[in-house]
């Protein structure tokens, strides 16, 4: 009987860390997507929503990135250092330069708009190791 309890506790803690890991997540919506005309690239705008204490993984695109601020949220950098992003501000993320480790601090979740120029055929995303 112990041996069951045990086995069904270590069952539900795992799927107690699963949905924590879950809600802490990040989302990526696709909103449009489209061929940059006489380019072997394409246009994807798309929005990413990051909540508190979710984390961004180091990665780079194979194309430029712009990113737009809808809603603010602090975050802080892997060297402890903080960033603000602030709503209104527009910045650019250019080719295979490393960026995107965070973690989203206090209560407000990030809210971007994303435009990515990549090549075609690619993955968007490659996370950096």
């Amino acid at each position: 009987m112990i041996k069951y309890a045990a086995i069904g506790a270590l069952v539900c803690s795992s799927l107690i860390v699963s949905i924590t890991a879950h809600a802490q997540s990040s989302k990526r919506s696709e909103l449009t997507k489209g061929d940059l005309t006489g380019t072997n690239m394409e246009i994807v705008v798309g929005t990413v929503e990051v909540p508190p204490g979710a984390s961004g993984v180091l990665h780079t695109h194979p194309g430029d990135e712009a990113y737009y601020v809808i809603d603010g949220a602090t975050a802080m950098l892997p060297d402890g250092k903080p960033i603000n992003f602030e709503p209104g501000v527009a910045k650019i993320n250019v080719r295979d330069v490393p960026h995107g480790a965070f973690k989203v601090t206090g209560d407000k979740t990030l809210k971007l708009l994303t435009v990515h120029i990549v090549d075609k055929g690619k993955p968007m995303t490659v996370p950096v190791k």
